[in-house]
């Protein structure tokens, strides 16, 4: 067997796995956090070829369909309940407790985190927990497009000055990476055909995991440094991330139940898993403590696929 068989065939395998293999790259990324100076310059990059992938592992067909008709309409109520409705509901929270500038800094980041749309992993986190992928995408792309008109307007309702977004850079960035990564993905399909591509699903899982471990271990160098010096600190912040990621997405599945199961879920999953980094990049300013809840963030993210598949597959199981 050659070299790049083995490797298609590793990327299946890893595809296979992805659920566990993702839950191993958070934990890979703690263990060395040299890497994260080493790979931070990929952040960016690698968010785009995460959203080329999930535009490249959904049929075009079934990813307009999400646009027309009942599933349109869907679609709305829950970009809605996710942009508008969340946001307003934790930033009135956030504003109105606690005191000191622990929490002043803190709260910065829960209203990015709670204003920030789905990460843009979540088509290949719904692909790994085997939901309805062409909703989730749809989900992101809606809540991405929203995005510039409602992170700039909650940011300035409840932090003020102290948490500046730049609309028009916000905005430039996002159409960016949805229009490049789809047309690229466009291209990829048009010489390689639709058969081929489904042939690939695996293999696209694989690489996703990748492209994840790329992303974690660009940001967690301070969660490891900041552990070591102030441990109570980080695990504070951990509890709290995991608190707020599934609470999100448990009472998010809970108010979109009666459309059935593997919608409500599928809309929960991505409304639980916020694009922090995105909403980072936006804003200027932002202080350590926002930096480090952020990268803490990211470990019920990347754990949540491992820890949600049994309760998931129990779930949607007839």
């Amino acid at each position: 067997m050659g070299p790049i068989a083995l490797a298609a065939n590793a990327l299946a395998w890893l595809g296979r796995n992805g659920t566990r293999a993702v839950a191993v790259t958070i934990f890979l990324s703690l263990a060395v956090p040299q890497l994260s100076d080493l790979l931070r310059p990929l952040v960016g990059p690698s968010i785009f070829l995460l959203l080329i992938l999930a535009f490249l592992r959904v049929e075009p067909s079934v990813f307009r369909g999400q646009f027309r008709g009942k599933q349109f309409r869907l679609l709305l109520v829950a970009v809605g309940f996710m942009m508008i409705v969340t946001p307003l509901a934790l930033g009135l929270l956030y504003s109105n407790t606690g005191s000191g500038p622990l929490w002043r800094d803190l709260s910065f980041a829960l209203i990015l985190q709670a204003a920030a749309p789905p990460i843009m992993s979540a088509p290949a986190f719904a692909a790994l927990l085997a939901l309805n992928v062409p909703l989730a995408l749809a989900v992101l792309v809606s809540a991405i497009l929203f995005t510039p008109l409602g992170a700039p307007f909650f940011a300035a309702t409840f932090a003020g000055d102290a948490l500046p977004i730049d609309a028009t850079s916000l905005a430039l960035r996002l159409a960016f990476f949805l229009g490049g990564s789809f047309v690229i993905a466009r291209v990829i399909r048009h010489f390689t055909g639709d058969e081929r591509v489904r042939a690939w699903r695996e293999h696209i899982d694989g690489l996703n995991v990748i492209v994840l471990f790329v992303f974690a271990a660009s940001i967690m160098g301070i969660v490891t440094y900041t552990a070591l010096s102030d441990p109570l600190l980080v695990l504070a912040l951990l509890a709290l991330s995991f608190l707020i990621a599934f609470a999100l997405g448990g009472v998010t599945a809970a108010a979109f139940w009666a459309l059935g199961r593997e919608r409500a879920l599928t809309i929960g999953v991505s409304a639980g898993m916020r694009n922090m980094g995105l909403m980072l990049a936006a804003a200027s300013g932002v202080s350590d403590t926002v930096w480090l809840y952020i990268a803490v963030a990211q470990l019920p993210i990347y754990l949540a696929p491992w820890l949600l598949y049994p309760l998931v597959q129990r779930i949607l199981r007839p």
